[in-house]
């Protein structure tokens, strides 16, 4: 490690995906094809909402803004790997470091309301489908919308204000391909006591538990609703408008669940790193896959354009 002083450092050093040198340039070549997957299918799905009026309804408004979100939040975190690749440095500045501390965090807190307010979206749509029109209507859905973009930046705001008046490091290597909160934490020398406090109880409980628990709610709700319906063929039908939703919140939470949340995560850094990255690569390429594959109306709209492109 180059020696620095404590007190004036300046950048950090990546140490990157893999410990291993001959397996960085593999791995970065697949994230770089993930990406570039995830650009396309999200970007795909953005323009079939905006092409088929058929899909100018609730759902798919909230769909689009999703798709935002995965294609802001993978290019915010995986654009240091591609830097450093095409770079042949692993330096990233102070500033950019927090930059995309503060950009990570809050996107993931976005996806997490955004995702909450789509379970509400189905939850009116299958338990109350005669005033889902009323409940539903564009005021309500931009106002949910906002309010999930905006909440992340609330919550997040007193974390980056915390993480940017550290100034002493014990060293300026992060064990890690981007820069995430809990190896900047083990990193600092300066008292981190109110950040691990505000992190457990706004990021664990506020950020995380409750748009969980307003889900699981909304999920039990309709679990009881569809289990009324007599018919088979109406539980499969009425269960499978949700069921690519109820697929992308499981993804989510699985990952965020082990990268976070597991006993003494803070010395499980190596494992760490690879739920990160399925979590910043592949929940973003799967989200536009799952969605287009379970849903008939997006694969129909599909099928339209790409008969009109022949």
């Amino acid at each position: 490690m180059e020696s620095l002083n404590q007190t004036t450092v300046t950048f950090f050093i990546l140490k990157g995906i893999s410990d291993v040198p001959k397996l960085q340039v593999p791995i970065s070549l697949l994230v770089l094809l993930i990406y570039l997957i995830t650009l396309g299918g999200n970007m795909t799905i953005l323009m079939l909402v905006c092409w088929d009026p058929k899909l100018h309804t609730p759902m798919y408004f909230f769909l689009c803004n999703l798709s935002l979100l995965d294609m802001m939040s993978s290019t915010a975190t995986l654009h240091r790997i591609f830097a450093n690749f095409f770079s042949g440095s692993n330096k990233i500045s102070v500033f950019s470091c927090m930059t995309q501390i503060f950009m990570f965090l809050t996107l993931t807190t976005d996806q997490l309301l955004l995702l909450t307010a789509m379970s509400f979206d189905r939850y009116v749509a299958i338990c109350y489908p005669m005033h889902y029109a009323m409940f539903m209507n564009r005021t309500v859905c931009t106002l949910l919308a906002i309010a999930s973009w905006l909440l992340g930046v609330v919550e997040i705001t007193p974390i980056f204000w915390t993480i940017s008046r550290f100034t002493c490091y014990r060293g300026n290597e992060i064990n890690h391909f981007l820069c995430d909160i809990i190896p900047l934490i083990k990193l600092s020398c300066n008292d981190t006591s109110f950040l691990k406090t505000y992190l457990f109880i706004e990021g664990y409980f506020v950020g995380c538990l409750c748009p969980f628990l307003l889900t699981f709610i909304s999920y039990v709700f309709i679990i009881v609703t569809i289990l009324k319906i007599r018919s088979k063929i109406g539980r499969r039908k009425t269960f499978y408008t949700c069921s690519s939703h109820l697929t992308v919140v499981v993804f989510l939470y699985a990952t965020l669940v082990i990268q976070y949340l597991r006993p003494n995560s803070e010395d499980t850094l190596e494992s760490n790193k690879l739920f990160s990255l399925f979590n910043t690569a592949a929940v973003p390429m799967l989200n536009p896959l799952i969605y287009s594959l379970k849903n008939k109306d997006v694969k129909s709209a599909l099928k339209q354009r790409l008969k009109m492109c022949k």
